[in-house]
């Protein structure tokens, strides 16, 4: 597998990077190949004040391929210029990526939201699944909130082909993963699922195969909002779901279940999207 590594060279991206017990995480789901990705945005020149742009980039990316090389993977280093999500995903389709991992810091105080602009436009626009990896916010020296990325595993589903494609990502996760956590969510707006108690199983049994030890629940209220206290509730280092993709309507519209989870959830956000054109 092959994954970009968006990075803005900061403390958290310090954190996510330089964690040995994540790298090992990523290479037990087969990722063997990094791009480290940083963009400078078109606005920033390499003339403005206090800006030392050419060597804090080569002496963090430097750093951060030495970190990547000695725990085993083969690296590559973009430095780009542009729109940051934009250009992470260009590369990420240029090269065939297969996951896509950004650092993010925690909550901030100022708004009810946990992620940047540039982990939530990728959450709208992303080519390939996207990991989202919750950073402390308001440490001076901040860490990773959760090590194991996939050990525990809250996949949520309402048995779309969006969720069946998010459930297929277990395929490769599994080898990280020891418990999942299977949420469906019974919403008032939504058609009632017959007997989601049985398709749950189902799921549930094609991870026990995997010894994934595996519980279930069935809520009714907010698909984002019950997501979200099934996380409170259960803890897990991971919330994988499933997106519908994006369209030019899509584009103008905030507040899909996808997205709201991937900018309110207190851990980790796998995001699947839809399969790439061809």
């Amino acid at each position: 597998m092959r994954a970009i590594y968006a990075t803005d060279l900061s403390a958290a991206s310090d954190a996510a990077i330089e964690n040995e017990t994540c790298l090992e995480c990523l290479q037990r789901i087969g990722v063997e190949t990094v791009h480290l990705v940083t963009v400078v945005p078109s606005n920033v020149h390499a003339g403005m004040p206090g800006m030392d742009l050419e060597g804090r980039r080569e002496r963090a990316l430097g750093r951060y391929r030495s970190v990547m090389e000695e725990a085993g993977f083969d690296v590559e280093t973009h430095v780009v210029r542009g729109t940051p999500h934009r250009r992470i995903n260009g590369i990420a389709g240029t090269v065939r990526a297969d996951l896509t991992i950004i650092g993010s810091r925690g909550q901030s105080p100022l708004e009810n939201r946990l992620i940047g602009s540039t982990a939530r436009n990728l959450a709208r626009t992303t080519v390939v699944p996207l990991l989202v990896n919750r950073i402390e916010r308001a440490a001076a020296e901040p860490d990773v909130l959760h090590e194991h990325l996939f050990q525990r595993v809250l996949f949520a589903t309402d048995f779309s082909d969006n969720a069946d494609r998010a459930f297929d990502a277990f395929t490769y996760l599994r080898h990280a993963t020891q418990e999942a956590t299977l949420v469906h969510v019974r919403s008032p707006k939504d058609e009632l699922e017959a007997d989601p108690e049985r398709r749950l199983q189902e799921l549930a049994e094609t991870l026990e195969e995997w010894d994934i030890d595996v519980t279930s629940q069935v809520r009714d209220g907010d698909p984002a909002e019950e997501i979200l206290a099934a996380e409170r509730e259960t803890t897990p280092t991971s919330t994988l779901v499933g997106s519908r993709g994006r369209s030019r309507l899509r584009r103008l519209m905030l507040g899909s279940v996808s997205e709201d989870v991937v900018a309110r959830a207190a851990g980790n956000v796998f995001l699947v999207p839809p399969p790439r054109p061809a």
